[in-house]
């Protein structure tokens, strides 16, 4: 497995035989945080829609010591995610983590009216999150632990031209979050912020000017392996830590919002 180094040992032990289910995990941050919690000694329930991807990183895990299972998963689907979290209940008794990180990134101007990849930004960013809470919550509470982790951006803190709608679903998924994190006194609930991320996200984007500008923004991606190391941070601390919020951007990133 390239790029993926095992932490010290109290990491390793403070994360080892924890169920973490990941959402988009057949790519980018996903497939990296699947991967480094797998060599950490987690149990890594993959969900995404290219099962042919997920089969191969599954296999990559197992090869190397890992314990990982997968699942074909739309988050999008109400009924999908419920299936999704109780074939990882099945499998290993318990679901101490979820890491809701799938995302879709088609931005355009207002003005090119693609109301269908608005439905889309909606539908996977927000509702996707949402869906991954409803399945997870009401057994995490039963069990009395678990940890909810969503995927927010940099987007979520500021606003850029041509990125309202994305922006407005990261906004939501921090303010879900946020709220979330009030309403609980038992699991632990956790916002992770990217900044631009060596990914596929944004490889959707139809409108050329603005592929073009987000281009650019590449130019200071992270990989997908740092954003990894704030996840696996945030679930390796002690049950009584919660680490609500981290932003993550590349230190090339000075003077851009994003």
């Amino acid at each position: 497995m390239s790029n993926v180094h095992s932490i010290n040992d109290s990491v390793n032990g403070s994360v080892a035989n924890r169920v973490v289910l990941i959402t988009g995990a057949s790519g980018g941050i996903g497939e990296a945080t699947a991967r480094l919690l797998a060599a950490n000694g987690a149990k890594v329930v993959m969900g995404a829609r290219r099962t042919d991807r997920l089969q191969k990183i599954v296999a990559d895990i197992r090869e190397h010591g890992g314990i990982a299972e997968h699942r074909r998963l739309d988050v999008a689907n109400r009924d999908d995610v419920k299936a999704f979290v109780a074939f990882a209940q099945e499998k290993f008794g318990r679901v101490d983590v979820i890491f809701n990180n799938a995302g879709v990134m088609p931005v355009s101007p207002m003005s090119a009216l693609k109301t269908d990849e608005w439905d889309r930004i909606i539908d996977i960013n927000i509702k996707g999150v949402l869906n991954g809470i409803a399945a997870t919550l009401p057994i995490m509470e039963a069990q009395g632990s678990g940890h909810i982790i969503n995927t927010a951006s940099t987007g979520a803190h500021a606003v850029g031209a041509n990125l309202g709608v994305y922006c407005a679903s990261k906004y939501a998924v921090r303010a879900i979050t946020e709220g979330l994190r009030q309403e609980m006194n038992t699991l632990r609930v956790t916002l992770i912020s990217p900044g631009v991320t060596e990914s596929e996200l944004g490889h959707d984007i139809t409108d050329n000017g603005t592929a073009a500008s987000v281009g650019q923004l590449r130019s200071v991606a992270l990989s997908a392996d740092a954003i990894a190391r704030a996840v696996l941070y945030a679930i390796s601390q002690p049950a009584d830590v919660d680490v609500s919020e981290m932003i993550i951007r590349s230190v090339r990133s000075a003077g851009h919002a994003f």
